[in-house]
């Protein structure tokens, strides 16, 4: 008697977490909510939005619609992301990528802009398209080779020459003085 009675009080809180479950999901057609008959096999239907987020401050995103069967099986197919926000209609998950966004792999240049500052492009520096600034350079201790090579532009081809050209210019920064 006692076993049957902890028996009925698990199906209840099982019954009440999937009840629970389908209305965080505002899941509310009749068909959905059949006391009995709600099983975890029921799927629900669920907004996923996934940002990938490069070195270069770029984010991407992708969204798409999944049907889901539980919330368990959601944290598996994303255990590698990083949960940003979740509510009723949507879940958005990130993921850190080490590596510059596509868009610079494309068509990104280091440049200057007037105020002497390094920036990132989309396009050659006279485009004036600023996608990132970095800082302010110290234009008088440029070397002309430098400072023409910043006006024409540098392709971005890689993750590596990307650092390596914010570490080489990194050095002609401005500091300022307290």
């Amino acid at each position: 008697m006692r076993m049957f009675h902890h028996s009925r009080i698990l199906t209840l809180w099982s019954f009440v977490g999937v009840l629970v479950l389908i209305s965080l999901f505002n899941v509310h057609s009749p068909s959905s909510i059949r006391a009995e008959e709600t099983s975890v096999q029921d799927s629900l239907s669920v907004k996923v939005i996934l940002q990938r987020k490069y070195l270069d401050g770029d984010i991407s995103e992708e969204v798409s619609c999944e049907s889901i069967s539980s919330m368990q099986d959601l944290w598996r197919n994303y255990a590698d992301w990083q949960l940003l926000d979740q509510n009723e209609e949507r879940i958005v998950f990130q993921k850190q990528i080490d590596d510059i966004s596509p868009l610079l792999k494309t068509n990104g240049y280091f440049g200057i802009t007037g105020d002497g500052t390094l920036s990132i492009f989309n396009g050659r520096p006279k485009t004036n398209e600023v996608i990132q600034s970095f800082f302010q350079l110290d234009v008088e201790k440029l070397e002309s080779r430098k400072h023409d090579e910043l006006i024409e532009g540098i392709r971005i081809e890689s993750k590596d020459q990307y650092l390596e050209v914010l570490k080489t210019y990194e050095t002609y920064s401005k500091v300022e003085k307290k």
